[in-house]
């Protein structure tokens, strides 16, 4: 496999319920997105995880390339410093989660992987100084359950290397979603997008050498899972920019709760079953993306709407 609201300074929205061109594609992506965890988890078995992911967002960044080239020489610094943040913070995230994959099942990556979502307003806490509401503290708490579950349904509330791992990888990719949004009102989609693309390719071959990994044998399997990906990933990214420019970081997040189901149901189909408290675990933490982005009455303050 999210707010700078008040950044954006987008005017209100008539009904936080409204679905427009921008809602439905980022639901679009939202159902790419669950799809990646089973052909990352199939990927495993052949390549180590920096070099598919170097050859992934490699991919990504050529593709999205001719549609920048255009407007490339218009690239500020403000630009270049967006891509690089939104780069390391994806380079980290999706690092983590493809070690992950290697020891956990990709279902059960996703739904740990969802965890992000509750992260988000503890952590605009931290970087924008945004209080977060009673609904997000009580979200934290259900994916907290909810992580334990899917972790370890049988074999004790404990959390292995491959879960470790993906939790980590959540703070990373909540990072991204929040610095996305910061940056999306003022800086040009396209720039920014081919930037931190390549920015996390070249950070995942660049750390192959540190961590000891050598380039796997050639395989198509593996080619055409990365290339794949990364044609995936331009359109995942490119709509996220996008998209974000006029749809709050809170209501985004809503949306990409449907990820862990979409994966969920895509493993199933593959023949990946959880046990029942798994599932449970699962049904805790997409609950809690719900709830942590649930917003009763209206907001004081003038805040954008989720």
């Amino acid at each position: 496999m999210t707010q700078a609201a008040a950044v954006l300074d987008h005017p209100p929205a008539p009904s936080r319920w409204l679905i427009g061109r921008p809602e439905l594609a980022l639901i679009g992506v939202t159902m790419l997105w669950g799809g990646t965890f089973l052909i990352v988890h199939g990927a495993m078995t052949q390549s180590g995880p920096l070099y598919f992911v170097g050859l992934r967002f490699g991919t990504a960044a050529l593709l999205t390339l001719p549609l920048a080239i255009p407007v490339l020489r218009g690239l500020t610094l403000r630009e270049l410093w967006a891509g690089l943040v939104i780069g390391l913070g994806i380079f980290v995230g999706y690092t983590l989660q493809t070690w992950g994959l290697q020891t956990i099942s990709s279902s059960a990556s996703a739904f740990i992987t969802a965890a992000y979502v509750p992260l988000v307003p503890v952590l605009q806490w931290i970087i924008l100084q945004r209080r977060p509401r009673l609904a997000s503290w009580i979200g934290v708490a259900l994916a907290f359950i909810g992580l334990l579950l899917v972790a370890a349904p049988e074999g004790g509330m404990a959390l292995g290397r491959g879960e470790i791992l993906t939790l980590i990888s959540t703070v990373a990719i909540a990072l991204e979603i929040i610095f996305i949004s910061l940056w999306a009102g003022s800086v040009n989609v396209l720039r920014v997008t081919v930037v931190q693309l390549a920015v996390t390719s070249l950070l995942a071959f660049a750390c192959m050498v540190p961590a000891g990994e050598a380039i796997p044998p050639f395989s198509w399997a593996v080619v055409i899972a990365a290339c794949g990906l990364g044609a995936m990933t331009a359109i995942i990214q490119l709509v996220m920019n996008w998209a974000q420019r006029t749809v709050s970081p809170t209501r985004a997040t809503l949306i990409y709760a449907g990820e862990p189901v979409w994966a969920g149901i895509i493993g199933r189909l593959a023949g990946d079953r959880l046990p029942p408290m798994a599932l449970l675990g699962g049904v805790l933490i997409v609950a809690a993306v719900i709830i942590s982005e649930l917003r009763l009455g209206k907001q004081a303050g003038g805040s954008t709407p989720g």
